[in-house]
């Protein structure tokens, strides 16, 4: 392919650090990423009782340096090698934090370190202390392990087929289908436009991203999907401010009580992590960006271990749509922009005033379309034999997917909790 840019002085080809693709690369790995950190506000506030000085003051500002040192080095490392392969299309691997880790350290650390302690006799701002201190241990944990794979990665790599890699990922990227149909004025439009603007490739006025979340913003609140009252505009207001993270050794080191306890679950999900990047870098590979499998888990691990040692509780990834982003024309831009954009977010406390605004289903169709396309490559990078492998590896993702639901079900009417836990009697008819 000739490159669009002239080459420089030394025959190797300037770069451009933001082409018009980005900004809908940006909206899309954005919308994820602000999917990601709303859930965990929703998390650690209703099943953790989190105060706000904690979670805003302390672990929102820990995740966003994390995500703003992955996206940049995301960023430059795509830079690097398309100047060095002399080529303008690469598009960055995409980094964010992972939403199955979220749900992992929340309900099987956090929330029972907490309940245990309760049990203890301890205060609920002691036992709050200590959930948060064994979330930085996992988070750690994760680090180290995604850190310590990057070495012996690539062996994995030789020894599993694309298939395995890249149809569970799918699997993951479809759990938002339900979200979607769930407001369908909202979402549905919203996917229409983002159907035939990227698959269409129909010309619209504003790049389709863009527009297909001003349209969805804009039939959100003419349909009352949102309710703003002055009171809970007064709240998210309040949260503003600059909040900038501390360094919480001490903290960590104190938590490390909570290490071997809760190795069942930091060591499947820092695999988890190790393989899931490992599997973006099959699918960017697949798309024909082919990324150094060392360096980019390297970052995984870094922004992890970046994130815990300033107090955050949740792991960062090497994030799936890599394929998405390429077809949508996004380079670099959106890389480093979404770094930028959700670290300062972040730091001045602005996501209870962003979700207010702007809620998740005037996106939500950007995610299921990161979906779409996973899916479809999945099956059309892999041999024709393959494909029942393929299929087959959908399943498990669906079906942790159909489990969450069916538990929250559960919970919404009372089981679930301490005193009645989930039993195999729930089995019998």
């Amino acid at each position: 392919m000739a490159p669009s840019q002239e080459q420089v002085g030394s025959g190797r080809l300037s770069v451009r650090w933001f082409v018009a693709g980005d900004l809908d690369g940006f909206l899309g790995l954005g919308l994820d990423n602000l999917i990601q950190i709303l859930l965990i506000l929703s998390l650690c506030r209703g099943v953790l009782a989190y105060p706000d000085a904690l979670l805003i003051g302390t672990v929102l500002p820990a995740t966003g340096i994390s995500l703003l040192v992955g996206n940049l080095v995301c960023a430059l490392q795509a830079h690097r090698l398309a100047r060095l392969e002399g080529r303008d299309d690469r598009t960055a691997l995409p980094y964010g934090i992972n939403i199955v880790t979220v749900f992992g350290f929340v309900f099987l650390v956090m929330l029972p370190v907490k309940l245990t302690a309760v049990a203890r006799g301890l205060t609920e701002a002691d036992a709050v202390r200590l959930s948060w201190q064994a979330g930085m241990v996992a988070c750690l944990g994760s680090g180290l392990i995604e850190a310590a794979g990057a070495f012996c990665a690539q062996v994995l790599r030789r020894w599993l087929p694309r298939a395995a890699l890249l149809s569970t990922l799918a699997g993951i990227a479809l759990g938002f289908l339900l979200r979607t149909y769930a407001h369908p004025l909202v979402c549905l439009t919203v996917l229409a436009i983002i159907l035939v603007s990227y698959y269409g490739q129909i010309r619209l006025p504003l790049p389709g991203g863009l527009l297909a979340v001003l349209v969805g913003t804009a039939l959100a609140w003419g349909s009352g999907l949102i309710q703003l009252d002055a009171q809970s505009w007064s709240q998210q207001v309040a949260q503003m401010g600059v909040r900038l993270p501390q360094v919480q050794l001490g903290a960590l080191w104190a938590g490390r009580g909570q290490l071997l306890p809760w190795l069942g679950v930091i060591v499947p999900m820092g695999l988890f992590n190790l393989l899931g990047s490992l599997q973006t870098i099959e699918s960017a590979e697949a798309a024909g960006d082919r990324y150094p499998v060392r360096s980019s888990l390297l970052i995984n691990g870094i922004g992890s271990i970046t994130a815990a040692v300033l107090g955050g509780c949740f792991p960062t990834s090497l994030y799936i749509g890599h394929p998405a982003w390429t077809a949508m024309g996004a380079r670099i831009g959106d890389s480093w922009r979404n770094g930028l954009v959700m670290g300062a977010a972040c730091l001045l406390g602005l996501f209870g005033v962003i979700a207010a605004l702007v809620p998740i289903e005037a996106g939500m169709a950007i995610v299921l379309y990161i979906g779409l396309v996973i899916a479809a490559q999945a099956f059309e990078t892999t041999p024709r034999s393959h494909a029942p492998a393929v299929a087959q590896g959908l399943l498990p993702g669906l079906a942790s997917w159909g489990s969450m639901l069916l538990k929250a079900g559960l919970r919404a009417g009372g089981s679930g909790t301490a005193a009645q836990p989930f039993t195999p009697a729930l089995l019998q008819p």
